[in-house]
């Protein structure tokens, strides 16, 4: 029989944190569940380790033939998952407690109809000395359910090891995404079910200069191109909603794009919709560091807002 939950976790060379998360899966009491680990690494490291958590749980490990990167490898893991739900785990991520698993275990058992499930986390700065408890806010929520686009303005759910979702076949992460793919992933997702918020830090969230976020943030070529990439699939439509704009706006201002040829320069070359065009004339006006006074800028954007849906 298959398993409840198949825990995902797409590896690439850093044991240590790897073992770190075998570690938290060997204390879970709850126990249907499989570890399905897809593996990217060009040495045998991982495949060693694997190898002394046999005898504790279901574990089967896949060398990939050729290294497949993020986030494929996080969707070769989900292909090769056999369990009703799947839990993918970043290697540097790990369950808090040992009863992580069974909070998630009840709540799909408590609502048949759930299909999509995220719970608070806990960020540990592993170059620091320092944690932090992150909690969606109840408004933010109820923002959620009714446009999950709006994550673009602020992703409430957090990176993918703290999400559960059913193993439906039918969604698995953009490959041609790296800065915005769980955000792609959930808005796609979440066009058809509504999610179920668990208020409690089941996950670490290991913080790093490592992570392949931290490589790509306000990179042009990368975040620019990737936007559009992802609002061709919303729809432009989607930017008259507030928050929506709004994550437009800062990526605008953030970015320092001032025309139309700075986004080509960027790598995109498609058709950049009216709206945006208009809030990079009305970005334009203003010296980018008055632009990036907060206060400032919100005020402006709001201004812009208004006048782009009298249009």
């Amino acid at each position: 029989m298959n398993p409840l939950i198949s825990i995902c976790i797409p590896a690439y060379k850093r044991t240590e944190f790897l073992k770190r998360l075998l570690d938290s899966v060997c204390i879970q009491t709850f126990k249907d569940f499989e570890v399905i680990i897809t593996d990217d690494s060009p040495g045998n490291d991982v495949q060693e380790l694997c190898l002394c958590y046999l005898n504790n749980f279901p574990l089967f490990y896949f060398r990939n033939n050729q290294p497949l990167g993020t986030p494929e490898n996080w969707n070769e893991a989900i292909r090769k998952a056999k369990g009703q739900w799947i839990k993918l785990m970043h290697d540097d991520d790990w369950f808090n407690n040992e009863n992580s698993l069974q909070s998630f275990a009840d709540v799909i058992k408590n609502n048949s109809a759930a299909s999509f499930v995220f719970s608070a986390y806990r960020n540990i700065y592993l170059d620091e000395d320092k944690q932090q408890d992150v909690f969606a806010g109840s408004f933010r929520h109820r923002l959620l359910r009714k446009n999950p686009a709006t994550l673009l303005s602020k992703n409430i759910i957090g990176p993918p090891s703290v999400v559960l979702h059913r193993n439906d076949g039918k969604f698995f992460y953009d490959k041609n995404l790296k800065w915005l793919v769980d955000i792609d992933f959930y808005i796609r997702y979440l066009q058809f079910d509504k999610a179920v918020y668990l208020r409690r830090a089941l996950i670490n969230v290991g913080m790093s200069s490592e992570q392949v976020t931290k490589e790509v943030f306000r990179v042009r070529n990368v975040e620019i191109p990737e936007y559009f990439h992802l609002l061709d699939k919303i729809g432009a439509g989607q930017l008259k909603n507030v928050l929506v704009y709004d994550a437009w706006w800062r990526l605008i201002r953030n970015l320092g794009i001032r025309n139309e040829k700075d986004i080509q320069d960027s790598g995109y070359t498609g058709v950049v919709p009216p709206v945006i065009k208009n809030m990079i004339h009305w970005q334009n006006k203003i010296p980018l560091p008055v632009l990036r006074v907060g206060f400032f800028s919100k005020i402006y954007m709001c201004l812009c807002f208004i006048l782009s849906l009298s249009k």
